[in-house]
């Protein structure tokens, strides 16, 4: 593969509720309409990794720069949601608030976690994809995907209505039919993580499928099939569908 332009490191946070009887659902949030990035898409709580992020992973354990990642995933579920996943000890509805709104005041994190008496959890978070499109005249990001569990005493979720409109609750089958009847947009890479976190019945399925499967770059590609051009990615990292006519995938 050639060499790919500069890409900015994000990540991502896939929130599972589990249900007593049928899938999962997942917490998706549609992204405002005049942002740059994904303007009106559905997506999952995430963004970019800043450098108090990184600062932050310094003073732990483990990998700097993974580290950095799981940190910016947790950072940014408050942010956008207001639900505080991979932090110890649970949180009080109070604290959180307080929390998100210090983050939002763009506080470093790291100040406004000890100002509630919280330090993290990143185990409760399980890698499971990392996707770095390379297209031309676009931002890039190199963006590393989560699963976490919502927490059973966590408080209802709110949308920030500043980089997101709405957020909700969803299967990812129900989310991939909405975009199929055109009153949804997902964009590429969201549409085949949708289409493999709909093989599994429960958050610990997926945990499992996730650990069973590498983590490797996914970088999409275009390759003829049949004749016609189709953006596709590797078939052995666990994904159903991995090739989509270039006419009908919406890149990111």
């Amino acid at each position: 593969m050639p060499d790919l332009p500069p890409a900015i490191p994000a990540a991502t946070l896939v929130v599972f509720r589990d249900r007593a009887n049928g899938p999962p659902e997942l917490l998706m949030v549609e992204r405002a309409k005049a942002m740059a990035f994904a303007g009106g898409a559905l997506v999952f709580p995430g963004g970019r990794v800043d450098p108090h992020d990184h600062a932050l992973a310094e003073t732990l354990d483990g990998d700097p720069d993974e580290t950095a990642h799981r940190i910016a995933a947790v950072r940014e579920t408050i942010e956008e949601a207001g639900l505080a996943i991979g932090l110890t000890p649970s949180l009080a509805p109070a604290a959180i608030t307080a929390l998100r709104q210090s983050l939002h005041r763009e506080e470093p994190f790291g100040a406004a976690l000890a100002r509630v008496g919280a330090g993290f959890a990143l185990d409760d978070l399980t890698p499971f994809a990392r996707w770095r499109p390379a297209h031309a005249n676009m931002r890039i990001f190199d963006t590393r995907f989560y699963l976490a569990r919502l927490p059973e005493d966590a408080p209802a979720p709110s949308v920030d209505r500043t980089e997101n409109t709405r957020l909700f609750w969803a299967t990812a089958a129900a989310v991939l039919a909405e975009a199929d009847a055109g009153r949804a947009t997902i964009i590429y890479p969201t549409r085949r993580n949708l289409e493999r976190l709909a093989l599994f019945g429960s958050f610990a399925e997926a945990v499992a499928h996730a650990r069973a499967h590498p983590i490797r770059v996914i970088t999409p590609v275009m390759e003829k099939r049949d004749g016609r051009p189709h953006l596709c990615i590797p078939d052995d990292l666990g994904y159903p569908v991995t090739a989509e006519p270039m006419g009908s995938a919406m890149r990111g």
